[in-house]
């Protein structure tokens, strides 16, 4: 089976994490003939994260873990006890192949796919002497319908003051920032960055950048430099 975890190695004051990086179904998971819809689509995975990761990693000199696989097998962002741990309905159709699904399935996907992230997010973020966890993620300017104008969201619970100037030295770099947009981190939707930046004493901060955008590697490096800078790293 293909590696469900991706790891690159640094030593910067921050670590980035990637929970929708890649739409791969790695063996022995395959896509049925109804789903293959959502291949290439935000269902599926975060368009241009894989990406926008491994650049601001690249520039920043930051260690980084990437899920390996597409969220609609297991969602890495989500406690193992939610319901859209497994998303069953997209753009108003059933996902078959997570309808349905039965405690063997189930426990299959945790134990190969989910479990194996965060263990390996919890291992890397234990040994890093980094300050701040970052985690990486990318919306899609039409959700169910409705257009969304923001480009650029700073997710964050407990670290407003930080996410906001984070926000303005992105914003100053010609982005249209809002908080806690389209999802938000006092709602839980940061789980994954938040419970491991938590559990090594470290800071959790999340991005959304639209996906249009996050397609674009010209708007990929004008945000990479703002991000680097406010990290002090010019």
């Amino acid at each position: 089976m293909t590696d469900p975890v991706h790891i690159l190695p640094g030593d910067a004051p921050v670590l980035l994490t990637c929970e929708h990086a890649s739409e791969r179904f790695p063996h022995p998971w395959t896509w049925p003939e109804a789903d293959v819809r959502l291949r290439g689509t935000h269902w599926a995975f975060d368009l241009g994260a894989w990406d926008l990761t491994h650049e601001l990693a690249a520039k920043l000199g930051a260690g980084a873990v990437l899920a390996n696989f597409s969220r609609l097998l297991a969602d890495p962002n989500r406690p193992e006890d939610s319901p859209t741990l497994f998303r069953e309905i997209a753009e108003g159709e059933p996902v078959t192949f997570n309808v349905g699904l039965d405690a063997e399935e189930r426990e299959r996907r945790l134990s190969q796919l989910y479990r194996p992230y965060h263990t390996a997010v919890a291992g890397v973020a234990a040994a890093s002497k980094a300050e701040w966890m970052l985690s990486v993620h990318s919306f899609t300017p039409l959700y169910e319908g409705q257009p969304r104008a923001m480009e650029l969201g700073v997710l964050f619970d407990t670290e407003e003051d930080a996410a906001r100037d984070f926000g303005a030295r992105v914003e100053a770099a010609g982005f249209v920032v809002a908080y806690n947009e389209p999802y938000s981190g006092r709602e839980g939707l940061i789980y994954s960055v938040e419970k491991h930046a938590f559990a090594t004493a470290k800071r959790p901060i999340e991005i959304e950048l639209r996906q249009d955008l996050a397609v674009d590697p010209a708007a990929r490096a004008r945000l990479v430099d703002a991000i680097a800078a406010w990290f002090g790293h010019e």
